[in-house]
C-alpha cells in the first residue's frame, strides 16, 4: 500500500467530533479504506485532564508470521491542526503488535488507530476521548 506523505491537513475546528468523516481522514492520510475490527485495540482513558500529554495504548491481534503481520500501526486525530500523529513499524521479529505512549490533542475527539497488514489490508480501531484543555496550541 502506498502511504501518502505527511503532509499539513487542517481540521475544521468548527466541525463537531460526530461530524468527522473517518472514511475520508483515512482515504486522504493512507489512500485506502479501512474496516473496522474487533482484532485492534485502542485503550484511551475516556475523559483527561488536559490534551499535552494522553496515554495511549494500542494492541493488535495477529499471530505475526510472515504470512499474516502487522507492517504499520498510523494513529490519527482528525481534530488535531495536524491529524496524522505518529506511525510504528512491525515485524514478524517484533512478536506482537501492541505499542504505549502519550499522543497530544487539541479536543475532545476519537482517535483512530489503522493497522496496515502484511497482505495490505486496513484494519480500523477508534476510542473516544473528552479533552479539557487544549493541548495543540
Amino acid at each position: 500500500m502506498h502511504v501518502l506523505p505527511w503532509a499539513v491537513f487542517a481540521a475544521s475546528g468548527s466541525k463537531a467530533a460526530a461530524e468527522i468523516d473517518e472514511g475520508a481522514v483515512i482515504r486522504t492520510f493512507l489512500g485506502g479504506t479501512a474496516t473496522f475490527s474487533s482484532r485492534v485495540h485502542v485503550k484511551i482513558p475516556p475523559a483527561f485532564a488536559n490534551g499535552y500529554s494522553v496515554p495511549m495504548t494500542i494492541a493488535i491481534d495477529s499471530p505475526m508470521t510472515e504470512a499474516d503481520h502487522v507492517r504499520v500501526v498510523h494513529v490519527l486525530a482528525p481534530q488535531n491542526p495536524i491529524v496524522p500523529v505518529a506511525s510504528f513499524q512491525f515485524t514478524p521479529q517484533s512478536g506482537q503488535a501492541m505499542l504505549s505512549t502519550r499522543i497530544r490533542l487539541a479536543m475532545t475527539q476519537t482517535v483512530l488507530a489503522v493497522a496496515e497488514m502484511s497482505d495490505g489490508s486496513l484494519l480500523l480501531g477508534r476510542a473516544p476521548v473528552k479533552v479539557d484543555i487544549n493541548g495543540c496550541n
